[in-house]
């Protein structure tokens, strides 16, 4: 299958670079880690931190990447901090379809497929669906046209009115689940693109019936929020989880995620099942 590369987003290297050390003080914050403690489980003396954080010391090369490692950076962020110390990028953004990712696209491939019959997909960081394995088309029947038109963002399609919104029974519950979450990779990426994401989907009108909370349903009901999804055959009950790429070099690997779906009970894995021999 084919993988779309993730569209090119305009970012903070654009911008006006601040100083190295007023960003690694915005991303110690963001972690709400004192200097002190920072200072302690990075291993370098609390005086040093200071200096670098005031401009009073300019950090070598490997101590930037030191402190965004122990900081857990986004790559794309750790770029951003060499440059304002003066210092080349560290990291590269290489489309999909360049030479040296053929064996992750093949990865993200082999992945989707081998999830067959239940759905998946692959995402960028901003929620892009960049690809999805056969089953997938099933979820998203009868969203509006408008909405699959790529680039198709899969939180647009999942919360608004016109998309999946009123074919979910759990609705509420489910719109928390995602903005929270969305909010936690805020927190984490200090992305401005996802805040504005947030924005646009947190002000969706609500369907009618929203506040009517199900209870979960399923064996896996206790311990995740489940999309329970109102289909022809039936409400399908569904949890999910993320792969990642482990330790990525490159930013483009580092924003890709797997989304898979599994059925939560076993009407949902023979409808499933069903559906995947019928397409």
């Amino acid at each position: 299958m084919e993988i779309a590369s993730p569209p090119r987003y305009r970012g903070q290297m654009a911008a006006h670079v601040k100083p190295v050390g007023d960003l690694l003080r915005e991303w110690r914050q963001r972690r709400g880690s004192s200097q002190l403690t920072f200072a302690c489980e990075a291993d370098v003396s609390a005086k040093h931190l200071s200096f670098v954080e005031t401009g009073r010391s300019v950090p070598s090369r490997e101590m930037i990447l030191h402190l965004a490692g122990q900081l857990e950076i986004p790559l794309r962020e750790r770029n951003v901090l060499l440059v304002a110390a003066g210092y080349a990028v560290a990291f590269q953004e290489r489309p999909l379809s360049d030479p040296a990712l053929q064996a992750a696209q093949r990865a993200v491939s082999l992945v989707l497929a081998g999830h067959e019959p239940y759905p998946a997909m692959a995402v960028d960081r901003h929620w892009t669906i960049l690809a999805a394995n056969r089953t997938f088309p099933l979820l998203v029947a009868g969203v509006h046209p408008r909405f699959l038109q790529p680039p198709v963002n899969a939180l647009r399609v999942g919360l608004h009115p016109e998309g999946l919104a009123p074919r979910i029974a759990n609705f509420a519950e489910w719109r928390v689940h995602v903005l929270s979450r969305l909010q936690h990779q805020i927190n984490v990426t200090g992305d401005p693109v996802l805040t504005e994401l947030k924005k646009e989907i947190a002000a969706y009108e609500l369907p009618g019936d929203a506040e009517t909370v199900a209870a979960p349903e399923g064996e896996f009901a206790s311990v995740v929020v489940p999309l329970r999804l109102v289909t022809d055959i039936g409400t399908l009950n569904l949890v999910s989880t993320t792969t990642l790429f482990g330790t990525p070099l490159d930013i483009t690997l580092e924003g890709i995620a797997i989304e898979s779906f599994f059925p939560a009970d076993d009407h949902a894995a023979a409808a499933l099942q069903r559906l995947a021999r019928m397409t």
